[in-house]
């Protein structure tokens, strides 16, 4: 969170230099003398700018002077650089945008996929937006959380969609597999991403059906693609009720290369004490994280780029003892993550563009639990996972067609140690795959393609065909058809017991309608999933388990019709069931609720350079088991709803030469009662209701940047 607030204080800032200043007005307007409105226009490198109105008028003033460039654009036009000479005299310059040769008249997939970056043609949430969320805290995936097709999983890690477990959702770097994307976790406390928002210019979030060239991913994909070369050189310094940092980023004087350092210390044990929790810390959370990039621009269209990332934290806790009456245990966490990621990107030549990554991460998770009071042995684990991996991709387009071809390679180690004894595996695993976008008129695309995959720990391969369709209506709208089947491998618990399981497959079947402008946004969807092969514990591990889930999803967003506000809301229907793990029957899984709903709102004060910000989440109850009921009545009982609601408040400011943004933000601000689950004794005799480790989080922070340019954000956002 801590990483993400520093970013969402380069975003905010506004210059409050008012001396000096010279009018820039004038109307953008398209080829055939149309106006524009909602263009973007601002001076490069500054500060300054303004969108333009409903009848493409422009107009604001800036303290820059001599030799600047303007730059204008405007969704799916090409944007324009313009060189002006500034005097402090007024100047009046007309603007024309003109459509790109492939821009989006012409229809894109985009079935179950949410888009967000500032660079994408009408982004359903800008890097802004997922910071900005009230309760995400900052967080991509509790952003996510706020969209169709995902739950309300508080106390296990990861992103549920459609049905699906948190281990269903892959996340992806640049095109290559995350091993660790969240924090490591405590036993029912769900833990946060790893990975700051603004890291990547490019953000999606596919629920299904999603393209062949990422794979071992059941149910979604996260899919992530790091920024290029800063605009200018910054620096950062931050204080908050978590902890204290600071980072540089500095940028050529030939604007080809760059380089940032970063580090963030947190510490929870001045909050700890004034906050109670529900569990008594042994150890109070505490960390470091820093981070290292580096990027060089190899040719007008090639660039190569670095991002590394060392993390080292620490947590305990002692509870009551539901097994021993009176008894308390212990459990505490040591967790160290290496994560580095090497890309590359060239056009060979007018046809043929190479796109090549490699990665290497390891983690580390060093495990206590103890019982005190009873002669029970403590317990120690230790969990080591590593993950080299190699992927390169050719692309090129014909005419209308775009072709895709690439492979992987990753070497991956599990190594358990459980009380002196280790288990330890290796897997290579190596897939293909091929696809084209083939644009059969230009209001239908057709996307089709093919993923094989082997597995040496398996020793079996799967071939994964995916196809969809896409009809662009008449105005913005568009419906869209997907189809496709997914593999991936068992987890690695179960695959260290039996490595001759198989993969467990879903198949996909997806249809949508949306309709996207510049200022609003509506989809519905509707799916159907059937899981095949999934993992079985009983009577031995097995693939023998199945299940489907369907549903009906609803999104609409709008910009447009209160002034300076934001708000949108969604809503999913999810019918489940599934035979999985030692489920006696097939029935509805409890990370699984058939209701979820959510409404955010943001509304900014230009006068005060504030933001208020509100968000509000409903579940129905999810399925929950009590021993005490006979078997028949497995996973039948019903934990109550879940209701919360966040808000937060960001105003920004100027210190010195420092531009600085206060934070002060609350989850459940309401302190609403919220039971995940029940976790009983063996004898059933005793139950604890498993919930957050207090009511609410509070968060109050100072961010304080220095160089920085993100005026187009706070352009683009309001």
């Amino acid at each position: 969170m801590l990483k993400a607030y520093i970013c969402l204080c380069l975003c905010l800032c506004l210059p409050v230099i008012l001396s000096a200043q010279t009018k820039i007005s004038g109307t953008v307007t398209n080829n055939r003398k149309q106006p524009l409105a909602g263009a973007n226009i601002y001076i490069k490198g500054a500060y300054d700018g303004a969108t333009s109105g409903k009848d493409g008028k422009y107009g604001f003033t800036t303290t820059e002077n001599g030799k600047v460039i303007l730059v204008a654009s405007f969704q799916d036009y090409q944007s324009i650089e313009l060189e002006l000479e500034l005097t402090g005299a007024p100047l009046v310059q007309p603007i024309v945008l003109k459509k790109g040769a492939n821009e989006l008249k012409m229809v894109t997939i985009s079935a179950s996929s949410f888009e967000a970056g500032d660079k994408k043609k009408n982004p359903v949430l800008t890097p802004l937006d997922i910071v900005s969320t009230a309760g995400a805290n900052a967080d991509i995936v509790g952003a996510l959380k706020t969209l169709p097709g995902t739950q309300q999983v508080g106390e296990q890690t990861g992103l549920f969609v459609r049905g699906g477990t948190g281990y269903e959702t892959q996340t992806f770097i640049d095109g290559m597999l995350v091993r660790n994307p969240f924090y490591s976790g405590m036993p029912d406390l769900a833990t946060r991403g790893r990975f700051s928002p603004f890291l990547f210019k490019g953000t999606t979030f596919s629920s299904g059906g999603y393209s062949a060239q990422y794979g071992q991913g059941l149910s979604s994909a996260l899919i992530l693609e790091t920024e290029d070369l800063p605009d200018r050189s910054s620096s950062t310094l931050n204080l908050s009720t978590v902890g204290i940092g600071g980072g540089i980023s500095k940028l050529a004087k030939n604007k080809k290369s760059s380089y940032g350092l970063e580090a963030d210390y947190f510490n929870l044990t001045p909050y700890y004490k004034i906050v109670p929790q529900k569990n008594e810390p042994s150890t109070y959370p505490s960390g470091l994280n820093t981070t290292a990039n580096f990027r060089v621009k190899t040719s007008k269209s090639g660039i190569l780029k670095f991002y590394g990332t060392y993390a080292y934290n620490t947590f305990g806790y002692i509870k009551n003892s539901i097994e021993y009456p009176k008894a308390k245990e212990e459990f505490s966490l040591k967790n160290g993550n290496v994560y580095t990621n090497m890309s590359y990107r060239e056009r060979l030549n007018e046809n043929w563009k190479l796109d090549m990554g490699v990665s290497y991460s390891t983690n580390n998770d060093n495990i206590k639990m103890d019982t005190f009071a009873n002669e029970i042995p403590t317990t120690k684990v230790h969990n080591n996972s590593q993950l080299l991996q190699f992927r390169p991709m050719i692309s090129r387009n014909i005419g209308f067609t775009t072709l895709r071809l690439g492979m992987e390679y990753q070497y991956a180690t599990e190594k358990v140690v459980y009380n002196g004894d280790e288990l330890t595996y290796h897997d290579q695993y190596t897939a293909a795959f091929a696809e084209g976008d083939v644009y059969i008129t230009p209001r239908l695309v057709s996307r089709m393609g093919a993923r094989f995959e082997y597995s040496s720990i398996l020793a079996k391969t799967n071939i994964a065909p995916r196809v969809s369709l896409a009809y662009r209506l008449s105005g913005d709208g568009q419906v869209s058809l997907a189809y496709g089947e997914y593999y991936q491998k068992p987890e690695p618990q179960y695959i260290r017991f039996n490595p001759n399981m198989d993969y467990m497959r879903a198949t996909h079947y997806i249809a949508s309608y949306q309709k996207v402008a510049s200022l609003h946004t509506f989809r519905v969807e509707a799916f159907y999933k059937k899981y095949h092969d999934l993992v079985k514990t009983v009577p031995d591990l097995n693939n023998d388990g199945k299940g489907y889930a369907s549903g009906v999803e609803l999104f609409y967003r709008d910009k447009k019709t209160i002034h300076n506000g934001d708000f949108w809301i969604s809503y999913s229907y999810l019918n489940t069931k599934r035979d999985y793990l030692n489920y006696p029957a097939e029935v509805q899984p409890d990370f699984a609720a058939n209701h979820t709903a959510s409404l955010v709102y943001k509304q900014f004060i230009p006068s005060i350079t504030t933001y208020l910000g509100m968000t509000y989440s409903f579940a129905t109850g999810r399925p929950y088991y009590d021993p005490n009921k006979p078997e028949s009545e497995f996973l039948k009982d019903r934990t109550k709803a879940f209701n919360t609601m966040g808000l937060s408040v960001i105003h920004t400011t100027s210190i010195g030469k420092a531009f600085t943004v206060l934070v002060a933000s609350v989850t459940n601000v309401l302190g609403t009662e919220q039971v995940y689950g029940y976790r009983y004794s063996s004898d059933g005799l005793r139950r604890d209701a498993v919930g957050p480790l207090a009511p609410r989080f509070f968060f109050l922070g100072m961010f304080m940047s220095f160089g920085i340019d993100r005026s187009k954000d706070i352009i683009d956002n309001n």
